[in-house]
């Protein structure tokens, strides 16, 4: 099982990209799998400052040069932040940059207020999800799409020069409802499901995962299941943007999601200091072991 921590922190105040990519070198120093980043505008909620962090997609194509053995994700990129076919291409480009390192990160979205503070449409999100994919996969696997939907056009488009997987870098789809997890049994490679601390909070949409697959024609063991978890060591000053967070037994909640079937788990960790980072380590090496 693959585990991975995410770089780029978000619902407090931004940190600048030089710590972002100390922070990555270190997930790589620390033999860790993978790094990601949030795709969040801002972060505004009721009763608290409006918080935020960096753009992704530029935060992601810098740690690519900045790295070199760890897999780069975004958990995920909301669909309707950019146009799907030049998402695609941007894919392909940063996979290139990355020399095949990239997992494309998908969602739908959900935080309203930085749709409408940036003036994105909020309406329809599953619709334009999945015509988002309808343009992006074909795009990745065969370089190629001819697609007029409601909100999205790519008309005879072709992806050029193509990244250095012929397939293309895997596609990761996120979402919980049934029309969401239809669409990502009907076209993702892998599926995030998150957050969680104790493995037994995700048995039941991992379930429901597994029934979307079977009503689909899909058989479960081919998607690959990834797990999003939140830890948060109290000791240190973290304090997790989540309702539910680890502090302790990370490496046996490591064996329990294996034992579920998970194939990657990607942390949250707080605080966002080197300190906290060993801890995890440590606690992958005690899993590993």
């Amino acid at each position: 099982m693959k585990v991975g921590v995410a770089v780029a922190p978000w619902g407090e105040p931004a940190v600048r990209y030089s710590a972002l990519r100390e922070y990555a070198r270190l997930i790589e120093e620390r033999g860790l799998d993978s790094l990601w980043v949030y795709d969040h505008m801002l972060v505004r909620r009721p009763g608290q400052g409006t918080a935020g962090g960096w753009e992704a997609w530029t935060v992601l194509s810098a740690l690519a040069e900045a790295t070199a053995r760890v897999e780069l994700g975004m958990l995920v990129a909301a669909a309707p932040f950019r146009n799907p076919a030049v998402f695609a291409k941007m894919l392909a480009t940063l996979d290139d940059v990355s020399d095949g390192r990239v997992i494309a990160g998908l969602g739908a979205g959900w935080h309203q207020p930085e749709f409408d503070s940036f003036g994105i449409p909020f309406d329809h999100l599953a619709t334009r999800f999945e015509e988002a994919v309808h343009i992006i996969k074909p795009l990745l696997r065969d370089g190629r799409v001819d697609f007029t939907g409601r909100f999205y056009q790519a008309p005879d488009c072709e992806l050029i020069p193509r990244g250095p997987r012929p397939a293309g870098p895997p596609l990761l789809l996120a979402g919980n409802r049934p029309r969401m997890l239809d669409i990502v049994a009907q076209h993702a490679d892998m599926w995030n499901t998150a957050w969680h601390a104790e493995p037994a909070g995700a048995r039941e949409r991992l379930e429901s995962m597994r029934q979307a697959c079977e009503r689909n024609g899909r058989d479960p063991a081919t998607l690959e299941l990834t797990a999003g978890v939140a830890i948060a060591y109290p000791d240190l000053g973290g304090k997790s943007n989540f309702a539910v967070s680890l502090s302790d037994g990370v490496a046996e909640a490591l064996h329990g999601y294996a034992e579920m079937g998970i194939k990657h788990v990607i942390f949250d960790v707080k605080p966002f200091t080197p300190e906290a980072l060993d801890r995890v380590a440590e606690a992958v090496a005690t899993f590993r072991d």
